[in-house]
């Protein structure tokens, strides 16, 4: 299964990915992974993007392609793949087309993992940190025993700047106006399948599952 997941901050399909690249037996690739994996292993493309990284600034789309060609040039890419937050734009997803032309790996499927934003600002905004150990929680879904301090360490628990309502409002725009067209452009393709991504994650994967034409207790 060749498979692209797309959604908005905080719907969740880096979970789903996760899932559904077990199951599948094909590599979960995420951008922000492969880019720091590549720097990390100082590859020619690597040291570009790090050169751009250490500035504070965008790697180019050009790089950032060739990083993902590289990836799924890769042995364990032959049983197929799962891109997770990747493409962002119509830019990076007539260029990831081209790619996948040249390496002979064409998508089979593009799931678009569709929720209400109130539903998003809500998740995102829940979500807390203890400045100790990482441990995640939220206030509604997951929330610590007592409120404010992590149950593993003790130590305080904080909300990170992008998780307030305000950051992710942002974060939101920026993805309707730069990675939303990417729904259009896929299902003039006939790739595109839309899924609600509320409920548990049980009922998202068996949604998914179907999007694919797979059995929902073995996607």
């Amino acid at each position: 299964m060749r498979l692209i997941l797309l959604g908005p901050p905080g719907a969740g399909k880096g979970t789903q990915a996760k899932l559904f690249a077990g199951r599948f037996g094909a590599p979960q690739i995420s951008t922000g992974d492969i880019l720091r994996q590549a720097v990390a292993d100082g590859t020619d493309l690597g040291r570009k993007a790090r050169s751009f990284m250490d500035q504070g600034a965008l790697v180019p789309d050009e790089v950032v392609i060739g990083i993902i060609e590289e990836r799924l040039r890769k042995p364990d890419c032959a049983r197929g793949y799962i891109l997770d937050g990747f493409p962002r734009t119509l830019r990076q997803a007539e260029a990831l087309s081209q790619t996948l032309r040249a390496i002979q790996a064409p998508l089979d499927r593009v799931v678009s993992v569709e929720v209400p934003e109130d539903d998003l600002v809500r998740r995102l905004s829940g979500r807390r940190v203890c400045r100790g150990c990482g441990q995640m929680y939220h206030v509604e879904a997951n929330p610590s025993r007592q409120a404010g301090v992590c149950d593993k360490c003790g130590d305080s628990l904080y909300q990170r700047d992008d998780d307030t309502e305000e950051t992710i409002r942002h974060r939101l725009r920026v993805y309707r106006e730069q990675t939303e067209p990417l729904i259009a452009y896929y299902d003039q393709k006939g790739l595109l399948a839309r899924i609600e991504g509320c409920g548990s994650i049980e009922e998202i994967s068996q949604r998914i599952a179907r999007a694919l034409g797979r059995d929902e207790s073995r996607p």
